[in-house]
């Protein structure tokens, strides 16, 4: 075994503890040391292996403090997946990771010591980790109260001050106005939507009021929660369903719309 393949098992399972801890310490170790370049800096490996647990099951108790994760929660994640360019395996890691994080019995306390501990050097991973929580927590529009007092409470384990905390806070929530202001701005919303709108269906623009009808209900058919509940599918599949419906919805509309401008 490798030495980045001990130090990873290792510092993973230390970090999350108990027995998940050691099964995803090593299936990690064992996909970074069949993926990766070994890293003679153990030091920054523990780190950034840290950061990997400790971002996930955080996301995970942030998204449900309010007592259910939203969808757009669980699309962010997705996209945190995708931006890290996690691969098959690593990706289920970080969802086991999420959802031990929604666990009622989850300790954040004990997670943010050992993440501290690991990266209290590296500022960028802190303040990295910082923003991805913050925006779980109003990826939604909204910062309620709980979300607020965990993510306060986040700082202060991970020696954050208010004032940093604070200015983080502003600034992402100023862009995330500034994006929703040109999202639904007339200019915007011009041929480029309708296209998309077409493409969602699977149709081009060209297709008759009787296609786009049939593109519609097939496709409402086929990914309906309602119909998918049956087959017994996991939460997020049924959020993943919910969002594809509301994008045919949203698409169809559109159509209609514009057919009668």
């Amino acid at each position: 075994m490798s030495l980045l393949k001990s130090l990873v098992g290792g510092a993973l399972g230390f970090v999350v503890g108990g027995p998940l801890g050691a099964i995803l310490g090593a299936s990690l170790a064992y996909q970074l040391d069949n993926n990766t370049t070994p890293d003679s800096n153990t030091e920054t490996s523990e780190a950034q292996m840290a950061f990997f647990v400790a971002t996930f099951s955080v996301m995970g108790h942030v998204a449900k403090v309010n007592g259910r994760v939203c969808p757009e929660a669980i699309s962010y994640a997705n996209r945190v997946m995708a931006e890290m360019r996690l691969d098959a395996s690593l990706r289920a890691t970080a969802i086991d990771l999420f959802k031990q994080g929604k666990q009622v019995k989850f300790q954040l306390n004990h997670l943010l010591t050992q993440f501290y501990r690991a990266c209290r050097h590296r500022h960028d991973l802190i303040e990295r980790f910082l923003v991805i929580q913050l925006h779980i927590a109003t990826v939604d529009g909204t910062l309620t109260s709980s979300e607020e007092a965990v993510l306060w409470h986040i700082c202060n384990q991970l020696n954050i001050s208010r004032f940093h905390y604070q200015r983080v806070k502003i600034q992402l929530l100023t862009q995330q106005y500034f994006y929703q202001q040109k999202a639904y701005s007339p200019q915007t919303r011009s041929t480029s939507s309708l296209t998309e709108a077409y493409k969602t269906l699977g149709l081009t623009p060209n297709a008759s009021q009787s296609e786009v009808k049939q593109a519609y209900r097939r496709l409402m058919s086929q990914h309906h929660p309602d119909k998918l509940a049956a087959k017994g599918l996991s939460d997020e599949v049924m959020i993943r369903a919910k969002e594809k419906t509301q994008q045919i919805s949203k698409a169809y509309q559109t159509i209609q719309q514009s057919d009668r401008a």
